[in-house]
């Protein structure tokens, strides 16, 4: 008898720890689900195929900055001026392609834009490796400096009515997916490709996880941590490029607070803040986690105001689950 209720319990011991386990790898996804959920049976209007195809291509946006800022934050890093990046990104290419004076082609444009957000992510990088200052600093110097530039080459104003062909970039759709949603999933899997296949990617993850056991490896530290705020300084570049299409206007003031929500997508989707950790699945399952809530929320008419409080206090419940795992 002392066998059998010993091998029951031995039995219920295992099976408690595969559902521990499970929880631990998919309690992002079951979250997110579980909120789908709760706003489903509180508004019929969410499931519907205009609103989720509204939320994955509002979730794109911050998701690809997310995508970034979690490059930098597995090396241990932070990026504020992503925003700000995003912003003369868009206001750049959105001058040279305003209709009637003197259109350059689009793919010009997005080169310019892609290079605009590149060279900002390199010095940030520089400042940031060769400098020894912290990236909280300099990246706030450069969120600063980035968006005055932005004010004085638009002189304050928004670059309105774009081309055409630069509109389909934002506002176009393939098979009846708009383009923002496949440029998103193409960031993702080219994304995780990097981080998880190969060595670049696994030398972010060392750098990250014990920065002098990577230098005594041999690694280049400061070349990997450049080369990191290039990518996320790119991915910002494209956002603005992309939003400034959808939009039809390239403006100083976009991007705001942006920062702020890909790091809450990062942290969320399980991305340590103190580097070394961190999955492109699980930020792009955090920024839908926050898209889907803003979603819901609007479809209930509750007020912004509460809805910063809710994104708040996710926020530092993830900040105090990261912190009690580690």
């Amino acid at each position: 008898m002392d066998k059998i209720s010993q091998s029951i319990g031995d039995k219920t011991t295992v099976n408690m720890e595969r559902v521990k386990s499970i929880f631990l790898k998919h309690g992002i996804f079951i979250a997110l689900v579980l909120i789908c959920f709760i706003i489903s049976t509180m508004t019929e209007n969410f499931f519907t195929i205009s609103n989720i195809l509204n939320v994955v291509r509002q979730v794109s946006f911050n998701g690809i900055l997310a995508i970034g800022m979690t490059f930098v934050i597995i090396t241990g890093g932070i990026d504020l001026s992503v925003g700000a990046i995003l912003a003369l990104s868009g206001v750049v290419s959105a001058s040279l392609v305003l209709e009637g004076k003197g259109v350059v082609p689009a793919g010009f444009a997005i080169f310019i834009g892609l290079l605009v957000g590149m060279l900002l992510g390199l010095f940030n990088g520089l400042i940031i490796t060769k400098g020894k200052l912290a990236p909280f600093i300099v990246t706030m110097a450069v969120m600063t400096l980035a968006r005055g530039a932005s004010l004085v080459y638009s002189n304050g104003r928004p670059f309105t009515g774009l081309s055409s062909d630069f509109k389909q970039i934002g506002a176009g759709f393939i098979l009846g997916i708009p383009i923002p949603i496949i440029i998103f999933v193409a960031v993702i899997l080219l994304s995780h490709f990097i981080l998880n296949y190969t060595k670049f990617g696994r030398y972010i993850y060392a750098v990250g996880g014990n920065e002098i056991a990577a230098k005594a490896s041999g690694l280049n530290v400061n070349a990997i941590k450049t080369y990191v705020y290039m990518i996320c300084g790119t991915l910002s570049g494209l956002v603005g490029i992309v939003l400034s299409s959808r939009i039809n206007s390239g403006s100083p003031i976009w991007g705001i607070g942006y920062e702020l929500d890909a790091i809450a997508a990062a942290v969320i989707g399980g991305t340590s803040l103190s580097g070394g950790i961190g999955t492109i699945y699980g930020t792009v399952v955090g920024a839908l986690i926050i898209g889907v809530i803003s979603n819901g929320l609007d479809i209930m008419n509750v007020s912004s105001y509460y809805q910063q409080l809710i994104k708040g206090l996710i926020i530092l419940i993830a900040v105090l689950i990261d912190r009690k795992n580690k």
